[in-house]
């Protein structure tokens, strides 16, 4: 509920106000002078500001103006003498909402008192769509895709972005682990500290200990100076744990100790070190399926997998290829200081009529060749016979007719006259085919729909 700061020196004056607000069941709180009061607004605050001018020690003016330094939107209404509505009115030119002359009716007092409540809350409604938005941005961006398995991700990303609570994320070699930890560090109130990105399966066994916890002077041979581990230097920020299966089982319990007691000992010393981090672990493999062998600690999964996280292979999100191949191709333009190209939809097509068993990264690979100059190649580990895993030449067909459709809806930014002028078809026929293969003008075009996915 808003919350009414009235501040007056007089008592009786404040005692009315008190009376007549809580009557009119605002949220009132009254203050004998300006001094209790400053602590109290900030950019979050639900609530407005009434205040006398006239005053001893800080008065009314100097009140709103560090209000204002907080916060120029938050509304603040001045209580004047008659002989101080000049002031009153200067004081509305420098930021004030409004203000109320004594002796004031209680029903003027009560009306201009929720006038600057529904402006505070429309205020405050504004910003956090504003944020909600800006989060959604930085998100999209990383994270391409209009496929449901894409916007599902999403959603649960921004979930667990607004809480410090530990992540595994689950996907296939490829699919973007890494980005899709870095996407939600970046949304979270986390995003000012460090990503401290760690690859557990790049670690050399002897100094792993060490690289993750530090150590002090003489902890071990060549120990000559203490030193900070990964843990530490990401403080109040992320650590993100890659390849999370291929930890040694001996260290597992270490980590498992450090998530429990958020506290980490250096190497030679006895000492606990306070710990505040976000864990994020990736892992290819079903950590389940590696408990169950004795490859991976069930009760350290059970800590990890607070929140699971699942990303969708490229075959699971096949219609987002064209886009993602477009916005790929962009990057490598820019990383290799080229023209930026347009791809044309016949490649379009191409690169949505085969399968990408490396996911994202092979995609990207071919991206990179396509800004080069070179020739689209599956790579190696591109399996053979995966047309042979279609049922039937009906459903070889539809997936053809599906993917060339989206090729050019994604060359043509979701533009449908161009669409069906360039594939030859009617416009009956093109929104037809749309309807049957669940496509989406919206899903091509740069223009965000209503709800920003």
């Amino acid at each position: 509920m808003s919350k009414v700061l009235f501040v007056d020196d007089e008592e009786h004056l404040r005692l009315a106000a008190q009376q007549a607000l809580d009557l009119a069941e605002l949220d009132a709180e009254c203050f004998a002078d300006a001094e209790q009061v400053l602590s109290l607004p900030s950019r979050n605050f639900d609530g407005v500001l009434i205040t006398d001018i006239r005053m001893p020690g800080l008065d009314g003016m100097e009140l709103m103006r560090r209000v204002l330094e907080i916060d120029p939107e938050f509304p603040v209404v001045l209580v004047t003498g008659h002989g101080d509505v000049q002031l009153a009115v200067e004081a509305m030119r420098l930021g004030a909402y409004d203000f109320v002359e004594k002796p004031f009716a209680s029903n003027h007092l009560i009306e201009v008192a929720r006038r600057a409540i529904d402006k505070r809350r429309l205020t405050l409604e504004n910003r956090a769509l504003r944020s909600a938005a800006a989060g959604r941005d930085r998100l999209e961006a990383r994270l391409i895709g209009r496929a449901a398995a894409m916007v599902d991700l999403r959603r649960q990303i921004r979930a667990v972005a607004a809480t410090d609570t530990d992540v595994l994320i689950i996907g296939e070699t490829g699919t973007g682990k890494e980005v899709a930890a870095r996407a939600l560090h970046a949304v979270s109130d986390r995003r000012e500290k460090p990503f401290v990105a760690i690859n557990c399966g790049g670690l050399p066994a002897e100094l792993i200990e060490s690289e993750l916890f530090g150590h002090e002077v003489g902890a071990f041979p060549g120990a000559l100076r203490a030193r900070f581990g990964k843990f530490e230097h990401a403080r109040g920020g992320a650590v993100f744990l890659d390849e999370i299966e291929s930890m040694p089982v001996e260290l597992q319990v270490k980590l498992l100790r450090v998530i429990q007691d958020r506290s980490i000992i250096r190497l030679g010393s006895n000492d606990p070190i306070d710990l505040d981090v976000r864990f994020i672990a990736a892992s290819k493999a079903d950590l389940e399926h590696e408990a169950a062998e004795g490859r991976f600690r069930s009760d350290l999964l059970y800590r990890l997998n607070v929140v699971t996280l699942r990303i969708p292979s490229v075959a699971q999100r096949a219609e987002d290829v064209p886009r993602l191949f477009s916005h790929l191709v962009t990057e490598a333009a820019i990383r290799y200081k080229r023209e930026t190209l347009e791809v044309p939809s016949a490649v379009l097509a191409q690169v949505a009529a085969r399968d990408w068993p490396g996911n994202v990264r092979e995609l990207r690979n071919a991206a990179e060749r396509f800004v080069l100059g070179l020739d689209l190649e599956l790579s190696s580990d591109a399996d053979p016979h995966a047309e042979a895993k279609q049922s039937s030449l009906a459903e070889r067909v539809s997936e053809f007719e599906r993917n060339a459709i989206s090729a050019e809806l994604t060359a043509q930014n979701g533009r449908l006259k161009e669409t069906y002028e360039a594939l030859g078809l009617s416009r009956k026929s093109l929104y037809e085919k749309m309807q049957k293969y669940g496509l989406s003008r919206s899903d091509f075009s740069e223009e965000r729909d209503a709800d920003g996915i």
